[in-house]
This record gives structure tokens, C-alpha cells and sequence, in this order.
């Protein structure tokens, strides 16, 4: 599927697509180095095809000998530009948190879509790891989920939040199909520009979505309409009162 991406500049993947989000019984089998199989191989896929590839995340088995899920960005020269440890693990009908360390780091890369952060799908739930990511410089904000198909509302209405409230282009990829445990997931990648409007949407069937993003919409967005100029912050401390 990557190679029929062929064409496009950066190329998103889902969460943990190797094992599947919900196999936790199989994340140690699954988990490797960041100089394993699975990295390697995306590695070799970007050069060939000279573009960004976000692999989506993969079980990282870390020095530490902690496992993580880690999102991995490469280049076009096949070397990684970025990885992202998932710092908000998941415990609702999850083993994630029991089974995962969670990140303590963000930042943000150059790319041909400006400059890009990334997040891993329940990280969507907490806007300020978003802000912090504009903060960092982000202009682009990647997003790779395994989000079921059980709360699809939710997952439209935080991708239009972040994109709208942070001023950036939000780039969604979410898993499809069914899982273990019968979990269905949601599907309908999307992205969605600094006004909300949504650019791509795809539906719950497994499949290649192309889309054509003109990145001047983001100076501009944040030109006309300064929020984030505007943010003041409290310099006291408020109360709720009894």
C-alpha cells in the first residue's frame, strides 16, 4: 500500500498497524529496537519512494527494556527525522497502560508540509499537548490512531478542535477493521485545515486517501485571524470560591 502511495510527499500509516492496537497478548512478540525489522523495512520504503513516511507507531522494545509506542517519522533520504513516544497510554477497555511506558518528550521537524509534530491517537483528548506543539513551532500536526469506531464522534470532533484551535493542518490516519475482543474500529482518516474545513475524509474501509494540501492556508489563517497572538495567560492564581 505505501508503494501505491508512490507520488505523494509525506504518507501517514495507523497505530500499532503491525500487531494490531487491541492484540496487547502479542506486544511482546511484536516489540522491537528502533534499528529492527519493521523500521528498517520503512526505511527502505521512503528512499525508494523519495517522500516523508510517518510509519504510524510500532511496539519499540527500548534500551531500558521498557516497551513503548513509538511514532516514527522518516525522510525521504530513509533515515528517521522524528520519533514520538505516545505519552498518554490508554486504560479505558485497555491493557495499554499496563503493558506500556508512557513518552515524557515532544518536538517538532521540518517536512514539505512546514513544520510537523505528532501525537498518538488518546493524545487527542488533551489540548494542551497540542499547544505545547505549536509552541514548539508546529504547523502541521500529525495524529495516528487505532480509535474505535464506538466513539467516530469524538474523533471528528477532536481533529476539527485541534486543527481550528491551534491553527494548524491536522493529519489523521486511523485503523479500520476489527480487532481482537470483536473491537471495531472507526476508520474515517480526515484532514482538516486551520478553518475547519476538511480537506480529505475517508470512510471505514481499508484503502489509500490522497489529498493535495496548500500549506500557505496556515500563515494565512493565522494572519487574519491572530488567536494565538492574542493568548494572554493568567499571571494569578483563581480560586473556586466556596
Amino acid at each position: 500500500m505505501v508503494a501505491d502511495a508512490a507520488g505523494a510527499d509525506l504518507i501517514v500509516l495507523p497505530e500499532l498497524w503491525l500487531p494490531g492496537y487491541f492484540a496487547f497478548d502479542s506486544y511482546p512478540e511484536f516489540a522491537e529496537p528502533l534499528d529492527g525489522d519493521t523500521v528498517t523495512a520503512a526505511r527502505e520504503w521512503a528512499r525508494r519512494l523519495g517522500c516523508h513516511l510517518h510509519m504510524g507507531s510500532v511496539l519499540e522494545a527500548g534500551p531500558d527494556g521498557r516497551l513503548y509506542n513509538t511514532a516514527v517519522l522518516i525522510g525521504p533520504d530513509g533515515e528517521i527525522a522524528h520519533t514520538y513516544r505516545k505519552i498518554h497510554v490508554f486504560g479505558y477497555q485497555s491493557r495499554e497502560a499496563e503493558l506500556l511506558t508512557p513518552g515524557e518528550r515532544i518536538g517538532t521537524v521540518p517536512t514539505t508540509l512546514g513544520r510537523l509534530g505528532t501525537t498518538t491517537c488518546y493524545d487527542l483528548r488533551f489540548p494542551e499537548l497540542y499547544r505545547a506543539l505549536v509552541d514548539e513551532g508546529a504547523e502541521s500536526i500529525v495524529v495516528c490512531s487505532a480509535w474505535p469506531a464506538a466513539r467516530l464522534a469524538h474523533w471528528r470532533l477532536f481533529t476539527s478542535c485541534r486543527a481550528v484551535e491551534e491553527q494548524v493542518v491536522m493529519i489523521a490516519c486511523n485503523a479500520v477493521g476489527e480487532q481482537a475482543d470483536g473491537v471495531r474500529l472507526g476508520g474515517h482518516s480526515r484532514i482538516v485545515d486551520p478553518w475547519g474545513e476538511v480537506l480529505a475524509e475517508a470512510g471505514e474501509q481499508e484503502g489509500i486517501t490522497f489529498c493535495d494540501v496548500d500549506t500557505t492556508v496556515i500563515g494565512s489563517a493565522r494572519a487574519e485571524f491572530p488567536v494565538l497572538a492574542d493568548r494572554r495567560l493568567p499571571t494569578t492564581t483563581y480560586k473556586r470560591k466556596a
